[in-house]
Protein backbone atom coordinates (compact mmCIF):
# COMPACT_ATOMS: atom_id res chain seq x y z
CA UNK A 1 0.00 0.00 0.00
CA UNK A 2 1.64 3.57 -1.12
CA UNK A 3 1.74 5.49 1.96
CA UNK A 4 0.03 9.47 1.18
CA UNK A 5 0.49 11.71 4.19
CA UNK A 6 -3.00 12.68 5.48
CA UNK A 7 -2.91 15.65 7.80
CA UNK A 8 -5.89 15.86 9.78
CA UNK A 9 -6.62 18.58 12.16
CA UNK A 10 -8.51 18.84 14.96
CA UNK A 11 -9.66 21.99 15.87
CA UNK A 12 -9.53 23.23 19.63
CA UNK A 13 -10.94 26.23 21.55
CA UNK A 14 -11.80 26.61 25.52
CA UNK A 15 -14.55 24.32 26.41
CA UNK A 16 -14.13 21.77 24.42
CA UNK A 17 -15.72 18.38 24.49
CA UNK A 18 -12.41 15.87 25.69
CA UNK A 19 -14.02 12.92 23.83
CA UNK A 20 -14.72 15.05 20.45
CA UNK A 21 -10.71 15.56 20.64
CA UNK A 22 -9.17 12.75 21.93
CA UNK A 23 -11.60 9.86 20.11
CA UNK A 24 -10.51 10.10 16.40
CA UNK A 25 -6.41 10.59 16.88
CA UNK A 26 -6.74 6.80 18.28
CA UNK A 27 -9.22 5.70 15.71
CA UNK A 28 -6.87 7.22 13.15
CA UNK A 29 -3.64 6.02 14.95
CA UNK A 30 -4.94 2.15 15.17
CA UNK A 31 -5.27 2.70 11.52
CA UNK A 32 -1.71 3.67 11.06
CA UNK A 33 -0.81 0.31 13.32
CA UNK A 34 -3.11 -1.84 11.31
CA UNK A 35 -1.48 -1.16 7.97
CA UNK A 36 1.84 -0.42 9.54
CA UNK A 37 2.03 3.34 8.73
CA UNK A 38 0.68 2.87 5.09
CA UNK A 39 -2.64 4.71 6.40
CA UNK A 40 -0.29 7.92 6.25
CA UNK A 41 -2.55 9.83 9.07
CA UNK A 42 -0.80 12.50 10.66
CA UNK A 43 -3.20 14.14 13.31
CA UNK A 44 -2.58 17.63 14.52
CA UNK A 45 -4.44 20.09 17.00
CA UNK A 46 -4.76 23.41 16.42
CA UNK A 47 -5.87 26.63 18.19
CA UNK A 48 -5.36 30.00 18.06
CA UNK A 49 -2.55 30.21 20.36
CA UNK A 50 -0.15 27.26 21.74
CA UNK A 51 -1.09 28.19 25.34
CA UNK A 52 -2.83 24.63 26.80
CA UNK A 53 -6.74 23.93 26.16
CA UNK A 54 -8.84 23.07 29.04
CA UNK A 55 -11.68 21.23 27.99
CA UNK A 56 -15.36 20.65 29.23
CA UNK A 57 -13.58 17.81 31.38
CA UNK A 58 -11.08 20.28 33.17
CA UNK A 59 -7.89 18.41 31.12
CA UNK A 60 -5.55 20.50 29.70
CA UNK A 61 -4.54 20.01 25.99
CA UNK A 62 -1.56 21.27 24.43
CA UNK A 63 -2.00 22.80 20.96
CA UNK A 64 0.42 21.24 17.99
CA UNK A 65 0.40 24.24 15.64
CA UNK A 66 -2.14 27.37 15.31
CA UNK A 67 -4.41 28.43 12.90
CA UNK A 68 -2.12 31.06 11.42
CA UNK A 69 0.47 28.22 11.08
CA UNK A 70 -2.00 25.96 9.17
CA UNK A 71 -1.57 28.48 6.27
CA UNK A 72 1.56 26.61 4.74
CA UNK A 73 0.05 23.06 5.41
CA UNK A 74 -1.99 20.77 2.94
CA UNK A 75 -5.02 19.71 5.13
CA UNK A 76 -6.87 16.34 4.30
CA UNK A 77 -9.59 16.22 6.86
CA UNK A 78 -10.48 19.12 9.17
CA UNK A 79 -12.47 18.11 12.17
CA UNK A 80 -14.59 20.37 14.49
CA UNK A 81 -15.71 19.46 18.02
CA UNK A 82 -18.30 21.03 19.77
CA UNK A 83 -18.64 21.93 22.96
CA UNK A 84 -22.08 22.32 25.18
CA UNK A 85 -23.48 24.58 28.34
CA UNK A 86 -25.80 23.33 30.70
CA UNK A 87 -29.02 25.75 32.14
CA UNK A 88 -31.09 26.02 34.83
CA UNK A 89 -33.56 23.81 33.62
CA UNK A 90 -31.04 21.08 32.34
CA UNK A 91 -31.46 21.90 28.95
CA UNK A 92 -28.48 21.70 26.91
CA UNK A 93 -27.28 24.30 24.43
CA UNK A 94 -24.52 24.62 21.97
CA UNK A 95 -21.77 27.26 22.37
CA UNK A 96 -20.78 28.70 19.33
CA UNK A 97 -17.14 30.97 18.98
CA UNK A 98 -17.81 33.05 16.60
CA UNK A 99 -13.97 33.17 16.63
CA UNK A 100 -13.78 29.29 16.08
CA UNK A 101 -16.50 30.14 13.33
CA UNK A 102 -13.96 32.37 10.99
CA UNK A 103 -11.49 30.01 11.44
CA UNK A 104 -13.31 26.74 10.24
CA UNK A 105 -14.32 29.34 7.61
CA UNK A 106 -11.37 30.40 6.11
CA UNK A 107 -9.75 26.82 6.17
CA UNK A 108 -12.62 24.79 4.54
CA UNK A 109 -12.05 25.88 1.30
CA UNK A 110 -8.43 24.39 1.10
CA UNK A 111 -9.38 21.08 3.02
CA UNK A 112 -10.65 18.24 1.20
CA UNK A 113 -13.61 16.91 3.76
CA UNK A 114 -14.52 19.13 6.36
CA UNK A 115 -16.16 16.90 9.31
CA UNK A 116 -18.36 17.56 12.59
CA UNK A 117 -18.29 15.75 15.64
CA UNK A 118 -21.18 16.08 18.24
CA UNK A 119 -22.53 19.60 18.52
CA UNK A 120 -19.84 20.88 16.43
CA UNK A 121 -21.93 20.82 13.65
CA UNK A 122 -23.30 24.05 14.97
CA UNK A 123 -20.34 25.53 14.19
CA UNK A 124 -20.08 24.17 10.52
CA UNK A 125 -23.90 25.47 10.58
CA UNK A 126 -22.65 28.95 11.56
CA UNK A 127 -20.24 28.93 8.99
CA UNK A 128 -22.25 28.40 6.43
CA UNK A 129 -20.88 25.01 4.92
CA UNK A 130 -24.20 23.45 5.68
CA UNK A 131 -26.79 25.68 4.51
CA UNK A 132 -28.67 23.64 1.85
CA UNK A 133 -27.31 20.05 3.15
CA UNK A 134 -28.71 17.56 5.17
CA UNK A 135 -27.08 17.49 8.54
CA UNK A 136 -26.72 15.70 12.24
CA UNK A 137 -25.60 16.55 15.36
CA UNK A 138 -26.26 15.04 19.29
CA UNK A 139 -30.29 14.42 19.49
CA UNK A 140 -29.96 16.84 22.58
CA UNK A 141 -29.47 20.15 20.59
CA UNK A 142 -31.12 19.00 17.30
CA UNK A 143 -33.99 21.21 17.42
CA UNK A 144 -31.91 23.93 18.10
CA UNK A 145 -29.93 23.32 14.82
CA UNK A 146 -32.98 23.28 13.02
CA UNK A 147 -34.27 26.58 15.02
CA UNK A 148 -31.11 28.56 14.47
CA UNK A 149 -30.52 27.33 10.72
CA UNK A 150 -33.73 26.85 8.90
CA UNK A 151 -31.65 26.31 5.75
CA UNK A 152 -30.09 23.08 6.72
CA UNK A 153 -32.15 19.70 6.65
CA UNK A 154 -31.58 18.40 10.18
CA UNK A 155 -31.98 14.71 10.85
CA UNK A 156 -31.48 13.82 14.75
CA UNK A 157 -31.18 9.55 13.79
CA UNK A 158 -28.23 8.85 11.90
CA UNK A 159 -24.89 8.20 13.61
CA UNK A 160 -23.64 10.39 10.61
CA UNK A 161 -24.40 11.86 7.60
CA UNK A 162 -22.42 12.58 4.25
CA UNK A 163 -22.88 15.67 1.99
CA UNK A 164 -20.53 15.96 -0.58
CA UNK A 165 -17.52 16.22 1.07
CA UNK A 166 -18.75 17.56 4.53
CA UNK A 167 -19.63 14.89 7.13
CA UNK A 168 -21.62 15.44 10.10
CA UNK A 169 -21.49 12.97 13.22
CA UNK A 170 -24.40 12.21 15.89
CA UNK A 171 -23.00 12.40 19.91
CA UNK A 172 -19.79 12.30 21.42
CA UNK A 173 -19.20 8.26 21.37
CA UNK A 174 -20.13 8.85 17.55
CA UNK A 175 -17.21 10.28 16.85
CA UNK A 176 -15.27 7.05 16.87
CA UNK A 177 -18.17 5.72 14.06
CA UNK A 178 -17.42 8.67 11.61
CA UNK A 179 -13.82 8.10 12.24
CA UNK A 180 -14.13 4.57 11.26
CA UNK A 181 -16.37 5.46 8.12
CA UNK A 182 -13.96 8.15 7.20
CA UNK A 183 -11.02 5.71 7.41
CA UNK A 184 -13.62 3.29 5.07
CA UNK A 185 -13.28 5.93 2.76
CA UNK A 186 -9.97 5.97 2.55
CA UNK A 187 -8.74 2.99 2.98
CA UNK A 188 -11.19 0.10 2.09
CA UNK A 189 -13.87 -1.62 4.76
CA UNK A 190 -11.19 -4.15 5.58
CA UNK A 191 -9.15 -2.33 7.15
CA UNK A 192 -11.91 -0.23 8.83
CA UNK A 193 -13.40 -3.48 10.22
CA UNK A 194 -9.68 -3.94 11.99
CA UNK A 195 -10.04 -0.74 13.49
CA UNK A 196 -13.24 -1.56 14.80
CA UNK A 197 -12.24 -5.04 16.28
CA UNK A 198 -9.80 -3.29 18.30
CA UNK A 199 -12.08 -0.98 19.27
CA UNK A 200 -14.51 -3.72 19.77
CA UNK A 201 -16.40 -1.60 18.47
CA UNK A 202 -19.61 -2.10 15.29
CA UNK A 203 -18.32 -1.47 12.03
CA UNK A 204 -21.69 0.05 11.34
CA UNK A 205 -23.56 0.52 14.56
CA UNK A 206 -27.17 -0.86 14.62
CA UNK A 207 -29.82 1.67 14.80
CA UNK A 208 -29.25 5.42 14.70
CA UNK A 209 -29.02 7.72 17.88
CA UNK A 210 -32.62 7.99 18.94
CA UNK A 211 -32.23 4.66 20.77
CA UNK A 212 -30.17 6.26 23.39
CA UNK A 213 -32.33 9.64 23.45
CA UNK A 214 -35.04 10.78 25.82
CA UNK A 215 -37.55 12.64 23.85
CA UNK A 216 -40.34 12.18 26.36
CA UNK A 217 -38.46 14.41 28.55
CA UNK A 218 -37.52 17.08 26.10
CA UNK A 219 -41.40 18.31 25.27
CA UNK A 220 -42.52 21.35 26.98
CA UNK A 221 -46.44 21.34 26.68
CA UNK A 222 -48.85 23.34 28.77
CA UNK A 223 -52.35 23.77 29.78
CA UNK A 224 -54.71 20.91 27.40
CA UNK A 225 -52.33 19.01 26.25
CA UNK A 226 -50.97 18.63 29.59
CA UNK A 227 -53.74 17.06 30.87
CA UNK A 228 -53.87 14.53 27.88
CA UNK A 229 -50.37 13.31 28.45
CA UNK A 230 -50.75 12.66 31.98
CA UNK A 231 -54.53 10.44 30.88
CA UNK A 232 -51.89 8.49 28.34
CA UNK A 233 -49.51 7.71 30.96
CA UNK A 234 -52.18 6.82 33.73
CA UNK A 235 -54.13 4.96 30.87
CA UNK A 236 -51.28 3.63 28.44
CA UNK A 237 -52.12 -0.17 28.99
CA UNK A 238 -55.71 0.26 27.66
CA UNK A 239 -56.90 1.14 23.80
CA UNK A 240 -55.86 4.58 22.97
CA UNK A 241 -58.26 6.13 20.24
CA UNK A 242 -57.87 9.22 18.75
CA UNK A 243 -61.94 9.09 19.34
CA UNK A 244 -61.31 8.22 22.73
CA UNK A 245 -59.02 11.16 23.55
CA UNK A 246 -60.75 13.57 21.61
CA UNK A 247 -64.17 12.76 23.08
CA UNK A 248 -61.60 12.79 27.25
CA UNK A 249 -60.59 16.78 26.07
CA UNK A 250 -64.32 17.44 24.74
CA UNK A 251 -62.89 18.35 21.23
CA UNK A 252 -63.31 16.96 17.40
CA UNK A 253 -60.51 14.25 16.41
CA UNK A 254 -59.53 16.96 13.87
CA UNK A 255 -59.36 19.41 16.69
CA UNK A 256 -57.43 16.85 18.70
CA UNK A 257 -54.93 16.01 16.34
CA UNK A 258 -54.20 19.75 15.46
CA UNK A 259 -52.90 20.37 18.92
CA UNK A 260 -50.72 17.45 19.14
CA UNK A 261 -49.24 18.57 15.87
CA UNK A 262 -49.01 21.97 17.50
CA UNK A 263 -47.59 21.17 20.84
CA UNK A 264 -45.74 18.14 20.40
CA UNK A 265 -44.77 18.24 16.57
CA UNK A 266 -46.46 14.69 16.02
CA UNK A 267 -50.03 12.87 15.32
CA UNK A 268 -51.90 11.72 18.98
CA UNK A 269 -51.24 7.88 17.26
CA UNK A 270 -47.24 8.58 17.20
CA UNK A 271 -46.95 10.33 20.32
CA UNK A 272 -48.68 7.26 22.09
CA UNK A 273 -46.45 4.71 20.47
CA UNK A 274 -43.72 6.92 21.33
CA UNK A 275 -44.66 6.83 25.27
CA UNK A 276 -45.35 3.36 24.89
CA UNK A 277 -41.32 2.62 23.50
CA UNK A 278 -40.12 4.65 26.29
CA UNK A 279 -42.10 2.59 29.31
CA UNK A 280 -40.89 -0.87 26.92
CA UNK A 281 -37.66 0.37 27.20
CA UNK A 282 -37.60 1.55 30.86
CA UNK A 283 -38.77 -2.43 31.45
CA UNK A 284 -36.52 -4.10 28.51
CA UNK A 285 -33.20 -1.84 30.35
CA UNK A 286 -34.37 -2.71 34.17
CA UNK A 287 -36.08 -5.75 34.47
CA UNK A 288 -36.19 -9.81 33.75
CA UNK A 289 -39.41 -9.49 32.65
CA UNK A 290 -40.55 -11.38 29.10
CA UNK A 291 -41.45 -9.55 25.72
CA UNK A 292 -45.29 -10.74 26.15
CA UNK A 293 -45.06 -9.19 29.28
CA UNK A 294 -43.29 -5.94 28.03
CA UNK A 295 -45.73 -5.71 25.19
CA UNK A 296 -48.90 -6.40 27.71
CA UNK A 297 -47.83 -3.65 30.35
CA UNK A 298 -46.90 -1.37 27.59
CA UNK A 299 -50.18 -1.47 25.82
CA UNK A 300 -48.64 -2.88 22.71
CA UNK A 301 -50.52 -5.64 23.23
CA UNK A 302 -48.92 -8.95 20.99
CA UNK A 303 -44.90 -8.62 20.57
CA UNK A 304 -45.64 -8.17 17.10
CA UNK A 305 -46.72 -4.94 17.56
CA UNK A 306 -43.74 -4.40 20.16
CA UNK A 307 -41.20 -5.69 17.65
CA UNK A 308 -42.96 -3.01 14.74
CA UNK A 309 -42.41 -0.40 17.18
CA UNK A 310 -39.47 -0.87 18.24
CA UNK A 311 -38.31 -0.79 14.33
CA UNK A 312 -39.72 1.95 13.65
CA UNK A 313 -38.88 4.08 15.91
CA UNK A 314 -35.84 2.89 17.00
CA UNK A 315 -34.53 0.75 13.99
CA UNK A 316 -33.70 -2.26 16.20
CA UNK A 317 -35.42 -5.09 18.08
CA UNK A 318 -36.26 -5.48 21.87
CA UNK A 319 -34.16 -8.00 21.82
CA UNK A 320 -31.17 -6.28 20.64
CA UNK A 321 -32.21 -3.18 22.32
CA UNK A 322 -32.08 -5.33 25.78
CA UNK A 323 -28.83 -6.79 24.63
CA UNK A 324 -27.07 -3.60 24.16
CA UNK A 325 -28.98 -1.87 27.31
CA UNK A 326 -29.69 -3.87 30.28
CA UNK A 327 -28.81 -2.83 33.61
CA UNK A 328 -29.93 -6.07 35.47
CA UNK A 329 -28.14 -9.15 35.93
CA UNK A 330 -28.89 -11.75 33.03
Amino acid sequence: MHTVERLIVIVLFEGVDLLDVTGPPEVFSLARRETEDAAGYRVVLAAETMAPTVTAAGVRILPDVTFDELARLSIDTLVVPGAVEVDGHRRVHALVDPAVVERVRQLAPRTRRVTSVCVGAHILAASGLLDGKRATTHWSTAQQLAADHPAIEVDSDPIFIREGNVWTGAGISACLDLSLALIAEDLGEAVALRVARQLVMYLKRPGGQSQFSVPLEQVAATGRIEVLRHYILRHITEPLTVAHLADHAHVSERQLTRIFKNELGMTPHAYIESVRVERARNQLETTDATLERVATACGFGTVDTLVRAFRRRLDTTPTDYRRRFRTTPG
